[in-house]
């Protein structure tokens, strides 16, 4: 991957002069710099991740969940080959379309989105990316948003597909089409992820799995004590994996268990106290377990394609069968004991409430309610979809204070 600026690459979708050449800023480092200066990063500090947004001062945001990505990313990336730069903006990047109240303000949204192709985070990262962050406009006088190189946008796409029946993710609606395949310009036929893309992928994987569960932890929501002693339990935790997080069976995400919860390093985990001894013995099992996750899929993946560097096309992340299927049973660990723990569904309820309203309401009430960036919008927009939609951006915007405040003002006022 050149970063030269003529290169397909480091291309731009609107040409822009070249800036500060005296300081030598590569493409990317221009694109790392665009989304951590973006309003919309900035919104992820308030923005739930598992735990709502605020609600205690140890626990993860899309903020800081991002920044740990990109980290994680950065690193495994580099010593893949890939250029630093792609992979730290991927994983800055690809959350920045998640509306307010995590996963389910986004089942929400796609409920409420039925009638304009529905909405996914993946999907509205990429509109907010190449339309809806202001940054550039083009010749047209339309937005380019903050005009990613093909590289970066490349990078971030998780889900490189349209909707699709039987499945759930995607990463690109219908009116977002023209950017989607200019990016993809020089991509193999087909779905495939570039390598970029594919370490952010598991970078994101890694950081959800590992630390939502220290933070379930640390929250006293959690602990292994019922998967040691309980078959059933074990069981019924191997289902869930199976059924949301994995395509392996329940057989042998079973054996899989067993092996992780016999691993040394989850021992610090027992009888957590919440003393300054016991967050650092769980800081350490997180970097353990981190550790692992990253090391030992550059090894795979050095081992089936060689030492590199590889970047783009070059090469695929291997990630051995029974490593993702650690990974799967870790996320399945604060699904079940944090996201669906006793008393959740009410306020899970609450909040998809919240989020009709708002869509409702403004619905009704636009453009006047609607912010000045999306009004505008609204009134171009060409009929009764596009308009939904201009809504539906307006409220995947929102950070989970926003959506309370804006809920207040508009509809119990």
């Amino acid at each position: 991957m050149s970063a030269a600026s003529g290169e397909p690459d480091a291309a731009r979708r609107v040409a822009e002069p070249v800036k500060d050449p005296e300081h030598g800023r590569s493409p990317y480092e221009r694109d790392r710099a665009r989304v951590l200066h973006s309003a919309a990063f900035r919104r992820l500090a308030a923005k739930t991740q598992v735990h709502t947004a605020g609600t205690d001062d140890f626990l993860r945001t899309r903020l800081t969940h991002s920044l740990e990505v990109a980290q994680i990313a950065r690193e495994m990336g580099a010593r893949l080959g890939c250029d630093p730069d792609v992979v730290d903006t991927a994983g800055l990047a690809h959350d920045l379309g998640h509306p307010p109240f995590g996963h389910n303000g986004e089942a929400a949204l796609d409920e409420l989105a039925a009638d304009c192709g529905g909405f996914e985070g993946n999907a509205q990262t990429l509109r907010v990316l190449t339309r809806l962050e202001a940054k550039v406009y083009g010749p047209d006088g339309t937005s380019a948003g903050l005009n990613l190189t093909r590289a970066s946008l490349d990078a971030v796409g998780k889900y490189p597909w349209t909707r699709q029946p039987g499945r759930r993710k995607f990463g690109v609606y219908a009116d977002d089409l023209p950017a989607f395949a200019w990016l993809r310009q020089g991509s193999p036929a087909g779905e495939r992820q570039c390598l970029e893309a594919q370490v952010m992928d598991w970078a994101d994987d890694v950081a959800y799995s590992v630390h939502d569960v220290e933070d379930g932890i640390h929250g006293g929501y959690l602990t292994l004590e019922p998967l040691l002693v309980d078959s059933d339990e074990r069981a019924a935790l191997c289902a869930d994996v199976a059924a949301v997080y994995s395509t392996e069976s329940a057989d042998y995400l079973d054996e899989t268990l067993t092996g992780l919860l016999a691993d040394p390093v989850l021992a610090p985990l027992a009888g957590y106290d919440g003393s300054h001894r016991a967050q650092a013995a769980l800081k350490a099992t997180t970097s353990v377990l981190t550790g692992q996750f990253v090391a030992t899929a550059v090894a795979a993946t050095t081992e089936r394609f060689g030492p590199g560097p590889h970047r783009r096309y070059a090469a695929d992340l291997v990630v051995p069968r029974p490593l993702r299927a650690r990974c799967a049973l870790l996320k399945g660990i604060a699904l079940r004991y944090v996201m669906r723990r006793p008393g959740a569904q009410g306020r899970y309820q609450r909040q998809r409430e919240i989020i009709a309203g708002l869509v409702a309401t403004l619905a009704a009430r636009a453009p006047g309610a609607l912010d000045p960036v999306f009004a505008p919008l609204w009134r171009d927009a060409p009929d009764d979809e596009a308009r939904l939609r201009v809504v539906i951006d307006q409220v995947a915007s929102l950070t989970d204070p926003a959506a309370l405040a804006w809920h207040d003002r508009l509809i119990r006022s």
